[in-house]
C-alpha cells in the first residue's frame, strides 16, 4: 500500500539550527546503527522509518560500515527510500559517515582522500542517492594529515555529493583545527557527531562541547542511552532479545555490575517521578541545554521511536532533578 506520511508531522516535532549554519534539525533523529543489518526483518525497518517521518523526525544517519553486514545499513535505507521516502527528499536531512574499516588492504579505512571518496560514492551507490545532507568523517586518523581528509570533505562538496560537511569522534582540539582548515577551503563544516550520555561525560572532558557552543558548531549525541543501560530493560536480569544477548559487542553482561544497577534503579525512579520512561528522561537530560543541537536514537520497533520523539514535550528540568541525576551518576 502506497505510503502518505502524516500531514501533521511537523507538529509533533521541535527544531534546532545547527550551529551557526541555516540548516534546522529535528531535536530528536534516527540513526542506522543498530537494528537495520542484513539479518534483521526489512518490514520492521520499513515500519520504523516510516514511524520516524510521520513524528516529524526529518534527520536519518548512517554510516559506510553500519550492519552487519557492512554497507547493509544503507542498502536497506535505499530500499525503504525508494517504496516509501522518495517523493519527501527535499524534506528530509540524510547523512552517512566513513572513517572504520569498509574493505580490506591499505586503502579501506581511517581518513585518507582515497578512502573518504571512493567510499562516498559506495554509499551513494548503496542508497540511491544523488547526495547527502550531510558526509562526516567518522574518526580522527593518527597518520593521515588532517589537512589531507579535511580537504576530502571539502571535495565531496564542492563535487554536490554533500551539502555540508561533519566529523565524528574528534575531541574538542582536533575539532577546533578542523575548523579552521575547513573554514580556510571555504567548506560548510556545520556538526560534530560524538557519544554522549548520563553516563559518558567525555565531550565535557576533552573540550568538544565548550568549543562547539563558543564557535557555533551544532553537536549531535549518539549512544545517549549508554547501549541501552539507560532503559528499565535490564533492571530484571538480561531479557533474551536484548543487546547483549543478541550480540555482546558493544554492551557486555560484565557492565550490568550492582553499582551500575543500582544507579539505573535510581534514574528509574527519577524518571517515574517526572512522569517520564528511564529512556525518555535519558534522551531528555541530553537535550538540557543548547550545547547539543539534537540525540540520536536508535530502536528496534516504531512505538519506541514514538515514545521517545514524545520528549520534545516534556518538562524541563529543575535544579533539584538535575542535581539528583548528578549525584546518582557520580556514585561508583
Amino acid at each position: 500500500m502506497p505510503y502518505t506520511a502524516n500531514e501533521r508531522r511537523y507538529e509533533a516535532m521541535q527544531y534546532a539550527r545547527c550551529g551557526k549554519s541555516g540548516l534546522k534539525l529535528p531535536r530528536v533523529s534516527l540513526g542506522l546503527w543498530h537494528n537495520f543489518g542484513s539479518c534483521d526483518a526489512f518490514d520492521n525497518m520499513r515500519a520504523m522509518l516510516r514511524a520516524a517521518f510521520d513524528c516529524g523526525i526529518t534527520h536519518i544517519d548512517m554510516a559506510n560500515n553500519y550492519g552487519p553486514v557492512p554497507g547493509a545499513a544503507e542498502e536497506n535505507f535505499g530500499r525503504v527510500f525508494e517504496k516509501d521516502l522518495r517523493p519527501y527528499r527535499d524534506e528530509l536531512v540524510l547523512s552517512s559517515k566513513a572513517g572504520y574499516t569498509m574493505w580490506p588492504g591499505p586503502y579501506g579505512d581511517f581518513g585518507s582522500r582515497k578512502y573518504l571518496l571512493a567510499s562516498l560514492d559506495q554509499s551513494l551507490k548503496r542508497t540511491g542517492l544523488e547526495y547527502f545532507d550531510i558526509f562526516y568523517s567518522h574518526r580522527m586518523d593518527p597518520e593521515t594529515p588532517l589537512e589531507e581528509t579535511m580537504g576530502a570533505l571539502a571535495s565531496a562538496v564542492q563535487q554536490g555529493k554533500a551539502l555540508y560537511a561533519g566529523i565524528s569522534n574528534y575531541d574538542g582540539e582536533t575539532t577546533a583545527r578542523a575548523a579552521a582548515i575547513l573554514k580556510e577551503l571555504h567548506c560548510p563544516f556545520i556538526i560534530n557527531q560524538s557519544r554522549y550520555s548520563i553516563f559518558d561525560r567525555t565531550i565535557e572532558k576533552n573540550g568538544l562541547k565548550a568549543y562547539a557552543a563558543a564557535h557555533g558548531v551544532g553537536v549531535i549525541a549518539f549512544s545517549p542511552l549508554a547501549q541501552g543501560l539507560l532503559t528499565d530493560k535490564y533492571l530484571h536480569g538480561v531479557p533474551a532479545d536484548s543487546r547483549i544477548k543478541k550480540s555482546g559487542v558493544f554492551l557486555k553482561e560484565s557492565a550490568l555490575t550492582p553499582e551500575r544497577l543500582a544507579q539505573i534503579a535510581a534514574l528509574n525512579e527519577l524518571a517515574a517521578a517526572r512522569g517520564q520512561t528511564l529512556a525518555q528522561m535519558a534522551l531528555s537530560w541530553v537535550l538540557k541545554d543548547s550545547g547539543v543541537t539534537s540525540v540520536l536514537i536508535g530502536a528496534s520497533r516504531p512505538q519506541q521511536i514514538v515514545e521517545n520523539a514524545a520528549i520534545v514535550n516534556a518538562a524541563p528540568f529543575t535544579q533539584q532533578e538535575l542535581d539528583e541525576i548528578e549525584r546518582i551518576a557520580a556514585v561508583r
